[in-house]
């Protein structure tokens, strides 16, 4: 019995996702963006590729007046972004579903600003559905979604032997306004190295809020912390003043009480 699929996927989604169930009982198509040293570190683990998975999401990112002399968080440019991210996930989860997946590994998230239309932005997500042999571990996460997981088959490998599973991705972002300087304070500093308080003070908020805000995440996912963590700070077709701090990990929780660390072996390459 297939897992059905969600009504709000596009009809070709819908029909790619068919084809590679295929006929029962016969062998299935998979498709993957694992290298060849992923796909088969993933097999060793007894997890079965099932198929790429994608969702996307072109977001209208509304205005936001603000004063030039605050420093402040733009609300509904954070709720914007992060919504749109959000969309991209759920219906890329959505299509893991459809495969009957019990997680999706090696996610790659990306945001990119239209030149022709500034305000208009398109965030897609990424990644391999894959399913377990292993019915004893609960993979999926809370909500009953397939775990989604942004690292690498190798230290996929490496969590997985050491006792620990990804639980899912966890994110959380600040897009803040950095306040203008004042002409009495731009004149003081002429010729002086000093600090921009302004600044440094605004770029500190943001990070800060973006951290807490992956972190309620990972709480609410029950995790033992989050690895893996990845700060991008970007200014797309805004203001100077105006900056988004973008953080990203995944969350994990141990598989078993002891945790035998593999020990590490000198490796050399040979490629160039």
């Amino acid at each position: 019995m297939t897992t059905p699929t969600p009504p709000d996927l596009p009809i070709h989604a819908r029909e790619r996702l068919q084809a590679m169930q295929g006929p029962q009982h016969q062998s299935r198509l998979f498709t993957s963006d694992l290298s060849v040293n992923e796909f088969l570190l993933i097999k060793e683990l007894g997890f079965e590729p099932l198929g790429m998975v994608v969702g996307c999401s072109m977001y209208h990112i509304g205005f936001q007046a603000v004063r030039n002399s605050q420093n402040m968080e733009m609300k509904v440019l954070s709720q914007a972004t992060y919504h749109a991210r959000e969309l991209a996930m759920s219906r890329m989860e959505e299509e893991a579903d459809a495969l009957g997946a019990d997680g999706i590994v090696a996610v790659h998230l990306s945001a990119k600003h239209m030149e022709w239309e500034p305000n208009l932005a398109e965030f897609v997500a990424i990644g391999t559905a894959v399913k377990s042999s292993n019915r004893d571990i609960p993979w999926r996460t809370v909500d009953n979604k397939p775990f989604t997981s942004d690292l690498s088959g190798q230290d996929f490998w490496t969590l997985i032997r050491a006792g620990y599973r990804p639980t899912g991705m966890v994110m959380g972002n600040c897009v803040y306004h950095v306040a203008y300087q004042g002409l009495g304070q731009w004149f003081n500093n002429i010729g002086r190295n000093t600090e921009m308080t302004n600044f440094t003070q605004a770029l500190y908020d943001a990070r800060e809020l973006a951290m807490e805000r992956m972190q309620a995440e990972a709480i609410h996912l029950k995790a033992e912390g989050i690895v893996g963590v990845d700060i991008h700070e970007g200014r797309y077709s805004w203001d100077s003043h105006v900056i988004e701090f973008f953080v990203i990990g995944t969350a994990v929780i141990p598989l078993r009480s002891d945790h035998h660390i593999p020990t590490p072996q000198l490796m050399i390459s040979l490629n160039d």
